[in-house]
């Protein structure tokens, strides 16, 4: 039987387990999957016993702490000097498959990064989104409150440090949220709309990370939080007639990736919507 674990403190509920079995059993693999929580001054202890475990993930707080246990890096991780899948064997090859669950979410939505793109929050998944976006060609600006403003120039300029001609820019939000008024007299048409904040995330779901008039102007909205399985910004794009999908899909889909590195396994669309559709009931 093949040993994997999701090592992370603290640990709490997580769905992981559920999601990796389910893979497992699709994919026809005789596996486990565990919870390892690790506190941050225990990790580098615990390497020898990781070794052992055929891969695992990282959640917070070990998404950097965890590269020095490696070989290697792949370029995913490299590109954003985060790792959350590790491959044992020869090599202990370190990963980021947050951003493949991020693309493979934005293709099912049938959304494109090749477009305007709103991106709102730059905390550690949204450096991520904002980045890859405009790796992928997006015209991105970035909205974040002012006391976010000078991290978010950071992630902005060692962006185009990386690649020159990114077009990537900022967006001070005035108020608590989001609204037209911080764009100026005219506020622009966007492809796609990303919530990369945790506004609206359970308990406190009667929340938006922007007002409506921002979402009218999206073609396709995409937000991160995953509980509740429709958040309010969801709902909001619904009404409008706006095609919208909220985490849940990034978080199977960066599963389903870390079992494709793991064990090559490969898995048909409709089984990762049925997935999906079966973990956002359990939330």
């Amino acid at each position: 039987m093949k040993k994997y674990a999701l090592i992370g403190h603290p640990l709490g509920h997580s769905l992981s387990p559920h999601i990796h079995s389910r893979l497992m059993t699709l994919a026809g693999i005789d596996g486990s999957y565990e919870l390892l929580d690790i506190p941050p001054e225990k990790l580098a202890d615990s390497f020898s016993e990781l070794s052992h475990l055929d891969g695992f993930n990282a959640t917070i707080p070990h998404k950097v702490g965890i590269i020095p246990y490696c070989s290697r890096l792949d370029s995913s991780a490299e590109r954003f000097g985060s790792v959350n899948c590790v491959r044992n064997g020869e090599e202990k090859v370190g990963y980021n498959t947050d951003v493949f669950g991020f693309t493979r979410s934005i293709d099912m939505l049938g959304a494109s990064l090749d477009s305007k793109v709103l991106v709102i929050g730059c905390g550690g998944v949204g450096r991520m989104i904002a980045a890859e976006t405009a790796y992928s060609g997006g015209d991105v600006t970035v909205a974040v409150l002012k006391d976010f403003a000078a991290d978010a120039e950071k992630t902005i300029a060692a962006v185009k440090e990386r690649m020159p001609s990114a077009k990537i820019k900022l967006t001070v939000i005035g108020g608590e949220t989001l609204s037209a008024d911080d764009f100026g007299a005219d506020m622009p048409e966007f492809g796609l709309l990303i919530n990369a904040s945790p506004v609206g995330m359970f308990p406190k779901t009667e929340k938006m990370p922007c007002t409506e008039d921002v979402v009218r102007k999206a073609g396709h909205v995409f937000d991160v939080v995953y509980n509740p399985n429709k958040t309010l910004l969801s709902k909001t794009a619904e009404k409008l007639g706006i095609p919208a999908m909220t985490g849940m899909a990034m978080l199977v889909l960066q599963a389903a990736a870390a079992q494709e590195i793991w064990n090559g396994a490969k898995f048909d669309e409709k089984d990762l919507k049925k997935l999906i559709s079966d973990m956002e009931a359990l939330v």
